[in-house]
């Protein structure tokens, strides 16, 4: 067995060694020439944003994919091999789940069965000439391009879009938690894709009307909370062609559009939401037959397939695993020990994605902009709207389905055999919670509850939403403080605005607040060192300012959260995770006073300095701990804050964590921004082309 066995893999050595030998790293049938199609320039400001300048919108989006590639080409790369199913082809087996629910959820049959059909022919150009540019930068630099990718077309990067949309909700997590009790088809796949999640985590999004600013200005706070690495890193870009797109924002690799930004007339922003896009239905299964189940009184046959998942071995070794896959009904099914369970989420069939972001680019107006809103291609994300025309608008936007009422809880795994179970519509755009130009000038969501955007009565109605739609309820600390602050004011200036956005205080209705006044209340030891933290706590100034004593030992004891129907306190545990924090920092110390910005780093290259923020605070900074440091690794990432004169003249400053080039660093740009970030300074946005061509310092052409 074990002599058959090394005979089959010297064969797969041999044919591999002989593959890569005749097989080039680029697919030489690309024209060259067809670049040639393409008329734009590349302006690269003093921080390296990249200003693509272009004839034509499909210009435009050719040379938005090659500045990005300059940049960032290996996640690029990744996100097209996670399009089509191949990661684990080139990471290895930790990330067959994700190329197993590419196949499960069925990407490409979508993405054939509608690409055609649904997607204008012009979002097609563009998605075709970013497409190009990918291809251009490949042709040029074969020594960095991943064998066999390329070329890559249009519908892959709609795939990517499909398969991501899911994600970002929770379906890889709905399944894990339905399967993970038991042995089953996605479990053997080992799910781990660290270092390559698609979750999207928090954000801020705050507007002010001129009636709430004292000079009269429209304000709006776009303000994402993003991971620093990664397929769901913002990079920033400005866009420009003479078919009227001029809009500067933030996108992920793998986009030809800005997903959230501004251009002269209107501005907006996403925070994530979370409605329950998701139900688990556990099946009855035949009793002679598994590939058998019943439903609404008779037997139904699954679909079966297999998934086929090449995986890396070693080297350029690699194997196809061939796994089942289910589909019911309901929706993906997968059999475990203890059955089978099938799943329906919201936006499947759904491939229009590029196609509304691409016209919420290129809106100029509220009509306009509403009017690409009420596409609902997009399953998900808060939206906070402004305009040069003062207009503000909030919609709690999701894909939100029309259950029925009754026995059914729908947070928990449903009956499979019931078609009342069951749903196939969503509720109308007009439906879903929003608000437009409320009479307090001010609205707000820092992933919170739709039901206090703004204020008082401005707010929106809860009672005509259905529990089982799963709209969040409660305040996160950034929502009570952006009550606290933009809501306090009424007579707002531009550095009060810039102000509040930094602020890093946690409200006394806060999580962490509430409990830790709660647990220094009981709080008592027979340790000094203990007693020492105890005292620090009750006089800690409860900000995550750098120059703040006692957020660390806050932060390490309470681990708050920022919906407090998810924390259960308890005394003995605050308590433990207290005198733990106590042992390490007098370890790596020497004493417990410790500054904020001693423990949290800004570090990169050679740059490391202190940081104000923390979690669930408007500076908001999520971080990892290593021998008592605690490293960012997501939060304040690229924002902009964008304001309208009462004339209705733009202006707009911007900021991103690191640079421009995040992942190569012999760049000027892979840390240049970093100081600044600490400082919790700014820089201009420039938009108006003769600026951009005075404040470059290249320009070119792709490929030159």
């Amino acid at each position: 067995m074990i002599k058959k066995a090394f005979i089959l893999f010297s064969i797969s050595l041999f044919l591999s060694i002989f593959y890569f030998a005749l097989n080039p790293q680029f697919n030489q049938n690309i024209n060259e020439e067809s670049f040639n199609d393409f008329d734009v320039t590349i302006y690269r400001d003093r921080f390296g944003v990249p200003h693509i300048i272009g004839k034509k919108d499909k210009d435009t989006a050719y040379g938005l994919a090659y500045a990005h590639a300059e940049d960032d080409f290996e996640t690029i790369q990744d996100m097209m091999l996670f399009a089509r199913g191949k990661l684990a082809s080139k990471k290895g087996r930790k990330m067959a789940s994700s190329d197993y629910l590419l196949q499960l959820l069925k990407v490409w049959e979508v993405v054939n069965a509608n690409y055609d059909r649904n997607i204008s022919a012009e979002t097609k150009s563009i998605l075709n000439g970013y497409a190009a540019g990918l291809n251009h930068y490949a042709l040029n630099n074969p020594n960095m391009t991943y064998r066999g990718l390329f070329p890559v077309t249009a519908k892959d990067i709609v795939a990517g879009f499909v398969h991501r949309m899911p994600l970002m909700f929770g379906l890889d997590d709905a399944i894990k938690n339905a399967t993970e009790k038991g042995n089953s088809e996605f479990a053997f796949l080992n799910y781990n894709t660290k270092g390559f999640d698609q979750k999207v985590l928090g954000s801020n999004q705050i507007a002010v009307a001129p009636s709430r600013s004292a000079d009269g200005y429209t304000r709006l706070a776009i303000n994402p909370h993003q991971p620093w690495m990664g397929p769901v890193t913002f990079y920033e870009a400005h866009l420009y062609s003479e078919e009227g797109w001029n809009i500067n924002g933030g996108l992920f690799p793998g986009s030809p559009v800005v997903l959230l930004g501004h251009n002269k007339n209107i501005g907006w922003s996403h925070t994530v939401n979370r409605p329950d896009l998701i139900d688990v239905y556990e099946l009855k299964l035949h009793s002679k037959d598994k590939n058998k189940y019943l439903m609404g009184g008779r037997w139904r046959e699954f679909e079966i397939k297999q998934a086929k998942i090449e995986v890396k071995i070693f080297g350029p070794i690699s194997w196809t695993f061939k796994r089942e896959m289910l589909w019911s009904i309901h929706g993906p099914a997968i059999r475990t020990e203890r059955g089978v369970f099938a799943f329906r989420y919201s936006g499947y069939g759904e491939v229009r994605h590029v196609d509304q972001w691409y016209k919420m680019n290129k809106s100029n107006n509220l009509d306009e902009f509403i009017s690409a809103m009420k596409m609902q291609a997009i399953p998900m994300f808060n939206t906070m709207y402004a305009d040069k025309s003062g207009n503000i608008f909030y919609v709690y936007n999701a894909l939100l389905p029309q259950r029925t009422s009754g026995s059914y809880d729908f947070s928990k795994t449903l009956p499979g055999d019931t078609p009342h179970a069951l749903w196939g519509k969503y509720f109308d755009f007009d439906e879903l919670p929003q608000i437009l130009n409320p009479e307090s000038g001010f609205l707000q969501n820092c992933n919170s509850t739709p039901f206090l955007a703004s204020i008082d009565e401005n707010d929106i109605d809860f009672s005509f939403y259905p529990k089982n739609l799963g709209i969040e309820t409660h305040q996160s600390n950034r929502a009570l403080r952006a009550h606290e602050t933009f809501g306090a004011d009424t007579s707002i200036t531009r550095d009060e605005f810039y102000k509040y956005k930094f602020d890093n205080k946690y409200s006394k209705k806060s999580v962490l607040i509430k409990n830790l006044n709660k647990f220094l209340s009981q709080a008592e030891s027979d340790d000094e060192n203990v007693i020492d933290a105890i005292k620090i706590l009750e006089n800690w100034d409860q900000t995550a300012d750098s120059s703040s004593v006692g957020m660390h030992l806050a932060f390490e004891a309470i681990l708050p959260t920022e919906n407090p129907d998810e924390y259960k306190y308890s005394y003995l545990k605050i308590k433990e995770r207290l005198e733990k924090a106590v042992k390490k920092y007098l370890k790596y110390y020497g004493k417990l006073d410790i500054k904020w910005g001693e423990i949290l780093r800004m570090k990169r290259k050679d740059i490391d300095l202190p940081l104000n923020g923390g979690p669930d605070v408007l500076r908001a900074i999520h971080s990892k701990e290593k021998n008592g440091k605690r490293l960012p690794t997501a939060g304040d990432c690229f924002f902009e804050l964008v304001e309208w004169s009462p004339s209705g003249e733009v202006s707009a400053m911007s900021l991103h964590q690191f640079g421009s080039s995040t992942r190569n660093s012999d760049s000027p740009h892979y840390s240049d921004q970093c100081e600044i970030f600490a400082r919790e300074e700014m820089k201009p946005v420039l938009m108006d082309l003769e600026k951009i061509k005075k404040n470059s310092i290249r320009s070119y052409r792709p490929g030159e």
